[in-house]
């Protein structure tokens, strides 16, 4: 009998990765096996091999529409205090995130974590779909390319020189985060629910970066954000934060009265935060097994 679920973790975070969606990834993954189950034997060789080759071909055909995944920065400057949201884009445009327990093995969480980022994520997302694969296969999952070339059906050498094509695309590596300062996060969830606009930014690098999905509009800089949080008339103030992990990253599940309004995903660097994504999107809640309301009771002490 196959033993599919010890390779779903692994499976999610590269289909994750190549499709940027944390929905869209399970899907891929679900499709996944449903295939495995009717076309798999043992004269194929190994199973992990065979998941990951259906996989591929299930993401790559997913990827087929003219439209990539982004973030707000990829879209458009940055926006001046005072300005107006503008229309929402479609859910299909954006980056979103993932559970860490989705996509990350816990075994590999200190080295993974890292190409699992929203940016990195994003930057993945401007290269071909089968540049893409091979990266994520060669410099995330660390196969061979003897091991990809036969996944993809292909040569070593066109391996190599796909993988070489896509580094070249991709911005220079960023060295892997030191543990996130839990007593930042602490002051970070109490100045959030008192709405404490110098305490909040206060702990932003000063070219902070500010951004709210499905809205293009995003800000840059301490002092922007600083503005826009002090005419915003507070409201934030009550808002109620639910400690999780996203992407690598320290998020927190945003309740306005009790119910879900955003899930807010921090990029922390040098014991500050260095950007905040706010995704304005409540059905985000159930992948993340978090509740549809909280009591009255349930508060975060600051």
């Amino acid at each position: 009998m196959m033993d599919l679920e010890r390779h779903r973790v692994e499976l999610t975070g590269y289909c994750y990765r190549m499709l940027g969606s944390g929905f869209e990834a399970e899907d891929a993954v679900q499709e996944t096996f449903v295939r495995a189950w009717r076309t798999f034997d043992t004269g194929r060789g190994p199973l992990r091999p065979w998941l990951f080759h259906l996989a591929t071909n299930i993401c790559l055909d997913m990827l087929r529409g003219p439209q990539r995944r982004a973030r707000a920065m990829d879209l458009t400057s940055p926006a001046t205090p005072g300005a107006e949201l503008g229309p929402p884009l479609p859910p299909d445009r954006w980056i979103h995130p993932i559970p860490d327990d989705r996509a990350l093995d816990p075994a590999d969480q200190a080295v993974a974590k890292e190409t699992i980022r929203l940016a990195f994520v994003t930057a993945l997302q401007n290269l071909p779909p089968r540049q893409r694969a091979v990266l994520i296969l060669r410099d995330v999952l660390k196969w061979t390319a003897a091991e990809t070339a036969a996944l993809l059906s292909t040569t070593v050498t066109s391996v190599n020189s796909t993988l070489q094509r896509a580094r070249a695309r991709l911005p220079a590596p960023v060295p892997p985060a030191a543990e996130v300062d839990e007593s930042l996060l602490a002051r970070y969830v109490s100045a959030f629910e008192r709405y404490d606009v110098e305490t909040l930014v206060a702990l932003l690098h000063e070219d902070a970066t500010m951004s709210m999905p499905p809205f293009t509009w995003w800000l840059r800089g301490r002092a922007s954000i600083r503005a826009v949080l002090l005419a915003a008339d507070s409201p934030c103030a009550g808002a109620r934060l639910v400690p999780v992990r996203a992407n690598g990253s320290p998020a927190f599940a945003q309740y306005a009265d009790g119910k879900p309004f955003a899930l807010d995903v921090l990029d922390i660097a040098d014991g500050l935060i260095k950007d905040t994504t706010t995704f304005l999107d409540p059905g985000l809640f159930p992948l993340f097994g978090l509740p549809m309301s909280l009591p009255p009771a349930f508060r975060t002490e600051g």
